[in-house]
């Protein structure tokens, strides 16, 4: 996924005196403004930052639909009612929604920071294929075996889990926490029989935690070397390599949240993995390192069962044939996977 701009402004609350709060992306500490007045927001106005024992002003301007910062790329979605006066029962509502949401907001504040200082330690002198200790893949799995959907808001009545389409796959969001060099981390949202078709993780190890909802996984792991246990295949399909590779089942069934994070290696643990919503749900992935265009490419496959080719040269126990099956690597997408990427926002 593609990174976040440097930062972002969302709307906390807003009545007599506006409140906003910026969040930096690195290392996500929020920043408290307070607006000294709703009124005449079309001009430019100074608002002092505070919070943190900053004594400077930045300048804000009206911008269509939003604040801007001046100078910035920081920007904040404002209501068209914001303009509008408060009766005193709106502004005390107001007020009190307010005090709630920046509770939450640090709450998901000091996870989202918990999370990334961890992963900082974790990844820190990780690469491709190279796996963390045992010590470091311990502490990672420990932090995120105690989080849970309620540390980021998150509920299946948000939109983010509606399906809107009566035939074929649902479209899936992807929220992005964080991203640099050494790790990612984000989380998936998916509707009732949404699905992230079979994809690889190359030369990367991945942490999955559910947060809510039940979710079929299926991975797999390469069999052996690739010379030795690859196939070609006659009259191929536009979009498909001509050859197929062996590999075994690592992991075919439903986890249902509360449940353990689980961990794949970059050649072990079921690196190809398929994820399929059988309710409702959200999975937070931390992935180390994270994608990239050149050296750790996302590939998707399709699966064959191991009966449907003859397998001549390829030695595989009778008892194992079950567990076994073919994949045949995809050109690029699957056309019928939408995700459609947003930054997380904290005042969700």
């Amino acid at each position: 996924m593609a990174p976040p701009a440097p930062g972002f402004v969302s709307l906390i609350s807003f009545s007599c005196s506006l409140t906003l709060n910026l969040h930096s992306c690195r290392p996500f500490i929020p920043i408290t403004l307070h607006l000294s007045s709703t009124a005449e927001l079309g001009r430019v106005v100074n608002i002092g930052i505070g919070e943190i024992g900053w004594n400077s002003e930045a300048e804000w301007e009206l911008v269509g639909s939003g604040l801007k910062l001046k100078g910035k790329s920081f920007r904040v979605r404002m209501p068209n009612s914001t303009n509008k006066r408060t009766n005193s029962n709106s502004v005390i509502a107001n007020s009190n929604s307010g005090k709630k949401n920046r509770r939450r907001q640090r709450k998901m504040a000091a996870v989202v920071q918990r999370l990334c200082d961890t992963c900082q330690k974790v990844f820190a002198s990780c690469g491709t294929g190279i796996v963390p200790s045992h010590e470091n893949i311990d502490r990672l799995r420990k932090v995120l075996d105690q989080v849970t959907a309620d540390d980021f808001n998150l509920t299946s009545d948000m939109p983010y889990f509606r399906e809107l389409r009566t035939e074929g796959t649902q479209p899936i969001t992807y929220l992005h926490l964080y991203n640099c060099d050494k790790f990612s981390m984000g989380i998936f949202c998916l509707p009732r029989s949404g699905v992230i078709p079979l994809h690889n993780h190359p030369g990367m190890t991945v942490f999955s935690k559910l947060l809510f909802g039940t979710m079929h996984i299926k991975s797999f792991d390469w069999v052996g070397d690739a010379a030795r246990n690859t196939l070609s295949v006659a009259n191929v399909s536009e979009g498909l390599r001509p050859e197929v590779r062996l590999a075994k089942v690592k992991v075919d069934s439903d986890f249902t949240a509360p449940c353990q994070t689980s961990i794949l290696f970059p050649a072990d643990g079921g690196n190809m993995h398929c994820f399929t919503a059988v309710t409702a749900c959200a999975v937070l992935d931390v992935l180390g390192p994270p994608y990239d265009e050149h050296e750790r490419h996302c590939t998707y496959y399709l699966e064959f069962p191991f009966s449907t080719l003859s397998g001549d040269g390829v030695p595989v126990p009778e008892e194992e044939k079950d567990g076994s099956a073919w994949l045949q690597e995809r050109k690029g997408d699957p056309e019928d996977l939408t995700v459609k990427v947003e930054v997380f926002a904290k005042n969700r």
